[in-house]
């Protein structure tokens, strides 16, 4: 069922309210940082009203077009089988095309996209909780020097409990986060009454005068602007937790609204009062309610970074199904929902770099320079995917489609050209680690590839096998023998090393084929084919999309509706260990094909991923030279 279907099937506000404790943490927490950056960072703006109106209408107008055209009315249209995010959309672009060069270009385009969310990953929890923090130094300035060390405590405490898992904590995300948006438009209004003069910013002729009074000046302040958006891609990546309705429900009817009256309100304290863009978020609270107030900006914080870490999870879970990354340990922390997991690999990772980009950083402010170029560039890839998708499998018209790509792309690029200038003051970051987690990605793909090649070279056709067994069959055994292969029309090579070396065949012998499809998920009816063969052979090909859990029994188990009925402890599961060896001709780099070598030594058991038990596995190890 999709995810519209589930929400369909519950009350919308209560899948409405839960969405809002998942989906908009990120932009939820924006307020925190964007003005002050706006007029405060290194390319800050003057303090002037016409410069306020220009920015607040800026932001009004940037959170209408990115987020609630963009994402909320058109993208999220783009739904695989109610499924959402950059791997989601890439699939569907992929559908679009015979071409395998254009497929490879949209496939790497797609998995550049995927692979700068982990500098997301890292930057949204460092910079949301200095930000949230640094409201001590607005209640009493001696706490300044405990900033750094109490966000590096609150950040170690977020990475260390997620093997726990958020079952019992992400029931109170929504309330917390309803709270949290009731806050900011509560702190917002209270200002604009005092201030309506700032309602006229939403007129977009303020914008236009911004950029004619500033110029060059004015179009550095996008690099700050952007921050207000950054999480709208959240709205996408999640669908497939909440469906569209509920999310654009409570986006349109509660996110939007409080979050714009608190940048209203920020406007309204730094008009009245200009010294107030050091912190204008904290400066919008009364004095006795600071405290309280750090609290709960450390406590939404802590949500909007848990999303973007749940999210690096699932996006490597699903690399893994797609082939593009080594298998890896992955715990379920939830017996009823499948989509809880843990990744200790990815988890350490995330919190090495965090720590890392915050003691080198120091500060939110510092941080601002590296936000924002893995945001934008990541929108740039949707709308250049979403074009292919609206122009070949919805079959829009030439024109509707280029002004829907048009009008997107030159925001985006807008946005992005003003963060470039910020590549050397820190945006290097996420683009140094997009990229690195590109080529670790696409050197597994390559590297596999290769090795499948080299591998079917000495692979014998399994009908050859077959008729040679009727000429000299070999000592059967009872049982069946269970072997995992890439190549269903080809002997496996622990198949062949069990008949050179034990000399004897299975009753049964049953090679097992798992593909995984360009679809979230893949029906228990579809999931199992069996075909027989002669000679007590069988092919089960069995079917995963790249958000199920592959799990080999259960799969087999499904086949004793088609005649081929298992039992576990009379069956034994046949794996081959393969030992990479560089050799002089390889089709990949020196360095490549030493990467993958490494990659491939520390892939998790085969066993163990497919939940495979181990007291029923038996490996054969080969040496195969690249």
């Amino acid at each position: 069922m999709s995810a519209d279907g589930r929400a369909a099937s519950a009350p919308l506000a209560p899948v409405a309210l839960a969405a809002m404790g998942v989906v908009f943490g990120d932009i939820g927490t924006s307020p925190l940082y964007t003005m002050k950056e706006v007029f405060g960072g290194p390319h800050g703006v003057p303090v002037t009203p016409d410069n306020v109106l220009g920015v607040l209408s800026l932001v009004f107008w940037a959170l209408t077009i990115v987020v609630s055209l963009k994402y909320v009315l058109f993208i999220m249209r783009a739904d695989n089988r109610g499924e959402g995010g950059i791997m989601a959309l890439t699939s569907l672009a992929l559908r679009s095309t015979t071409s395998p060069l254009l497929a490879r270009g949209m496939a790497a385009l797609g998995l550049f996209g995927a692979a700068l969310f982990y500098g997301d990953g890292v930057i949204t929890p460092a910079i949301s909780v200095l930000s949230a923090v640094e409201g001590l130094e607005v209640a009493a300035p001696a706490f300044r020097p405990y900033v750094l060390p109490t966000s590096l405590v609150v950040l170690v405490g977020l990475f260390l409990i997620q093997r726990r898992g958020t079952a019992q904590v992400g029931a109170v995300f929504g309330p917390v986060m309803l709270f949290w948006f009731t806050t900011l438009g509560v702190l917002g209004a209270i200002n604009v009454a005092r201030h309506p003069d700032v309602l006229q910013a939403i007129n977009p002729v303020h914008a236009l005068n911004f950029f004619a009074a500033n110029r060059w000046h004015g179009f550095l302040a996008l690099g700050a602007v952007v921050l207000a958006i950054t999480g709208g891609e959240a709205l996408y990546a999640d669908m497939g937790h909440f469906g569209r309705r509920p999310i654009k429900l409570a986006w349109f009817a509660y996110v939007f609204p409080a979050l714009y009256l608190n940048y209203l309100g920020q406007g309204a304290l730094i008009i009245a009062d200009p010294a107030a863009v050091k912190n204008p978020f904290y400066l919008l609270v009364p004095e006795p309610l600071l405290y309280p107030m750090v609290g709960l900006a450390t406590l939404a914080t802590i949500i909007a970074s848990q999303a973007v870490i749940s999210g690096a999870f699932s996006l490597t879970k699903q690399a893994v199904q797609l082939g593009y990354c080594p298998r890896v340990h992955v715990i379920h922390t939830s017996e009823r929902e499948v989509g809880q997991i843990y990744v200790p690999n990815v988890n350490w990772m995330l919190l090495g770099a965090v720590v890392a980009l915050v003691i080198g950083f120091r500060s939110s402010s510092a941080l601002a320079s590296a936000y924002g170029i893995a945001v934008t560039l990541t929108m740039m890839i949707d709308t250049v995917l979403a074009f292919v998708v609206v122009r070949a499998l919805w079959r829009w018209r030439l024109g509707p489609a280029l002004a829907f790509v048009v009008l997107f792309f030159a925001v985006d690029f807008a946005f992005f050209s003003a963060n470039s200038v910020k590549i050397l003051d820190g945006g290097w970051f996420p683009l140094a680690l997009g990229l690195g987690v590109h080529t670790l990605l696409m050197t597994w793909k390559t590297g596999r590839e290769a090795l499948a090649r080299r591998m079917a070279l000495d692979t014998i056709p399994l009908q050859v096998l077959i008729q040679s067994l009727h000429y000299d069959p070999p000592v059967r055994v009872s049982g069946t023998g269970i072997f995992m292969t890439t190549d269903p029309d080809g002997v496996p090579r622990a198949l062949l090393h069990n008949l050179l070396h034990n000399k004897v065949l299975h009753d049964r012998v049953v090679l097992v084929n798992v593909f995984t499809e360009d679809v979230p998920y893949v029906s228990p009816a579809e999931r199992v084919r069996v075909e027989a063969l002669d000679f007590g052979f069988f092919r089960v090909f069995v079917r995963y999309g790249f958000k199920d859990d592959p799990d080999i029994p259960a799969a087999l188990a499904m086949c004793g509706g088609q005649g081929l009925a298992f039992e576990l402890m009379e069956s034994s599961f046949f794996l081959g260990r393969e030992t990479l060896i560089p050799r002089k001709g390889s089709p990949l780099a020196v360095w490549r094909e030493r990467l993958f070598i490494v990659m491939f030594r520390n892939a998790h058991s085969a066993a163990e991923f497919f939940s495979i038990p181990a007291n029923r596995v038996v490996e054969f190890g080969t040496q195969v030279e690249l």
